[in-house]
């Protein structure tokens, strides 16, 4: 085992199950408005969590989730204080909730940004999904007010068989409503998920080939799977040569749970990801810093012994395959994805890039705009730099390459800083 303890990039925290709408895929069976959760964590717990995460010194990105975060009064609160800290405060919401008011004090507050559920451009099907008539328009008009205010903002659409073939309407939308970043989530079966019927098997497949399609055509979005591992191989299998593709999806473009992300429930427990139960220890109990560091899931899945398909796999290195899914199949943490259709080929396993084989430098004006880009993602964006640069037959990363990657991976709009 590694005694290195990765940095968190990424904490989610659910600071409520409560919700104004009865999503069908929700992974908490999050209850309604009106039933009130003693057990939520207080704004004192909350603000607690976040002096901890700010001593780790990770540079994480905060996203306040729920539930529908936006039904607690004291989220600008948490907000303002998070921000106070120097930390990007970002919320991940229905929309519903988003007038133009409450936009207005969520920016003064400190909010970076706003991921924002949107499921189709079908009224009819996205009411349906969410379970409230009316809730669409609610939702385009929360968009509306973000962008009409100014407020950076993310779309996330959940893709299943009943709306996988809107993904190129989608992106045109995503386009045209100057969404920075279009997030494609596929959905890992739980709460009341259990019973919604997910996107098949295949229709997966050629999902993630459409979606790396539709990046290329596409540069001024970004335009990403999430709780898609297998993406990783995919996309090795279109340019096995690209040295971009053989960075791995541990290191930010695949499954990070337990690794540099780990998410809080409503009432504290901590759990490597929204679609594992399985609580490594609670807020309430122990520090937070602790729990990162010495909690075993977390170590198992940062120096993973993968079993079934996934320990055959050639892949294993580069994807290793979603790991909520096994567990909920009573396969554990290590078990195959059996979600995957890829077959092994009985090849070695595919090694990802480690380090470059040559020193790769960074100019004067590379490393100044290097220094403006968030820190929860900064080092991800100077190790795919080098690689690009290092493909290139080059050995100094220039605000040139940054320009070119920025079109390429970022859609032209590198990520701002948050403060």
């Amino acid at each position: 085992m590694s005694k290195t303890i990765p940095d968190l990039n990424l904490l989610a925290i659910n600071l409520t199950q409560r919700c104004n709408l009865a999503c069908q895929h929700c992974y908490l069976d999050a209850t309604t408005l009106r039933d009130k959760d003693d057990s939520e964590l207080s704004t004192e717990e909350v603000c607690h969590l976040l002096d901890d995460i700010a001593v780790m010194d990770h540079g994480s990105l905060i996203v306040l989730t729920g539930g529908e975060p936006l039904v607690r009064r004291d989220i600008e609160e948490i907000i303002a204080y998070g921000a106070s800290k120097q930390m990007a405060m970002v919320l991940g919401t229905n929309g519903a909730l988003l007038t133009k008011q409450r936009v207005k004090t969520l920016q003064q507050a400190g909010l970076m940004g706003a991921g924002i559920s949107l499921d189709s451009l079908n009224p009819d099907f996205h009411d349906q999904f969410r379970g409230q008539k009316g809730s669409w328009q609610k939702t385009m008009n929360g968009i509306e007010n973000c962008r009409q205010a100014g407020l950076s903002f993310q779309l996330h659409f959940s893709i299943t068989d009943g709306n996988v073939d809107e993904l190129e309407d989608m992106v045109e939308f995503s386009r045209a409503i100057e969404a920075r970043v279009l997030n494609i989530f596929f959905l890992v079966c739980t709460g009341r998920g259990e019973s919604f019927s997910n996107i098949s098997p295949l229709r997966y497949e050629r999902a993630l080939l459409d979606i790396i399609k539709a990046q290329e055509a596409n540069p001024d979005l970004i335009i990403r799977p999430r709780c898609a591992p297998h993406y990783k191989r995919v996309a090795y299998q279109i340019s096995p040569d690209s040295q971009l593709n053989k960075i791995s999806g541990r290191e930010g473009d695949g499954c990070i749970a337990g690794i540099h992300y780990a998410r809080i429930t409503h009432d504290g427990k901590v759990t490597a990801c929204p679609y594992i139960d399985n609580s490594v220890g609670s807020i309430r109990d122990d520090s937070f810093r602790q729990i990162w560091s010495q909690a075993e899931d977390f170590k198992q899945l940062r120096e993973p012994t993968l079993e079934g398909r996934c320990g055959q796999c050639e892949f294993q290195q580069l994807c290793g395959g979603c790991r909520a899914r096994p567990l909920l199949e009573g396969n554990g943490l290590m078990g195959g994805d059996n979600f995957c259709t890829y077959t092994s080929k009985g090849a070695a396993v595919i090694q990802p890039l480690q380090q470059l084989d040559k020193t790769i430098c960074w100019s004067d004006e590379a490393q100044i705009r290097l220094e403006r880009i968030p820190r929860f993602i900064r080092k991800m964006v100077k190790k795919r730099a080098e690689t690009y640069v290092a493909e290139q037959g080059e050995v100094e990363v220039t605000t040139e390459h940054l320009a070119e990657l920025s079109a390429r991976r970022f859609g032209g709009k590198m990520p701002r800083r948050p403060f």
